[in-house]
Order: C-alpha cells, then sequence, then structure tokens
C-alpha cells in the first residue's frame, strides 16, 4: 500500500505545506524531517526540504527592496 500513497497528491500536499509553514515560523527543519515516520513522509519532507534550501540559497543573494 506504500505505493499507492506515493500517487496521493493531497497527502504529498500536505506533507510539503507543513514543512513550509515549519520553515515560515522558524521551526528546525532537519529535526522535523528526522522525526517524521520512516518511509513516504520522510521521503517527501527530505525532498521539500531540498526545495527549501534552495529557495534560502536564491533569497540570500537578492537585496531587499529599498523603501522610500
Amino acid at each position: 500500500m506504500e505505493w499507492l500513497k506515493r500517487w496521493n497528491f493531497i497527502e504529498r500536499a500536505r506533507l510539503e505545506r507543513e514543512l513550509l509553514e515549519a520553515f515560515e515560523r522558524g521551526e528546525d527543519l532537519d529535526a522535523l524531517v528526522a522525526a517524521s515516520e520512516p518511509g513516504f513522509q520522510q521521503e517527501m519532507r527530505q525532498a521539500m526540504l531540498l526545495r527549501i534550501r534552495k529557495m534560502e540559497r536564491m533569497m540570500a543573494d537578492k537585496k531587499p527592496p529599498e523603501s522610500n
């Protein structure tokens, strides 16, 4: 049944959103991923963590807009 979850778009989106919300709150993402259930949940969170780290690098290179 594990393969069935892989194709469950709603479950994937929920797991990704949980990690994004934790990122916005400033939580320790590595700890959340490590505490995930082994298997599907952990795989999804590890993949999302990579995307979040990439976003962080991209945002770090940009300058904040100047206010007038």
